[in-house]
Parts: C-alpha cells; structure tokens; sequence
C-alpha cells in the first residue's frame, strides 16, 4: 500500500462498526461511540486498474 508497512499495519489493525462507521480496536466486543455489536475489519485497498474495455 504505502511506503512504511508499519503504519499499513496500524491503519488496518482497527475494526468499523457497521451502523455509525466509527473506528474502534480490534479486540473491542462492541462499538465505542455507538455500543453496535457488528463490527467488521477494516478492508484493504485494492489497486484497480486504470483504464477503460
């Protein structure tokens, strides 16, 4: 992704939570702003290719 793998890291070590979209720690259980249960990890970016057909 970028040039420092270890921000890469940090920056994807973090869960979202489906309903308010707010960042919390992966280990958290529950949303911290929201108190949601569903949480997903962070996705990845992809590199699309640029380009038409």
């Amino acid at each position: 992704m970028g040039k420092f793998p270890v921000a890469d890291q940090a920056f994807l070590s973090v869960a979202v939570c489906m309903k308010c979209k707010a960042r919390n720690p992966r280990t958290n259980k529950v949303c911290r702003k929201c108190g949601y249960k569903k949480l997903r990890p962070k996705k990845q970016k992809r590199k699309d290719a640029k380009g038409g057909a």
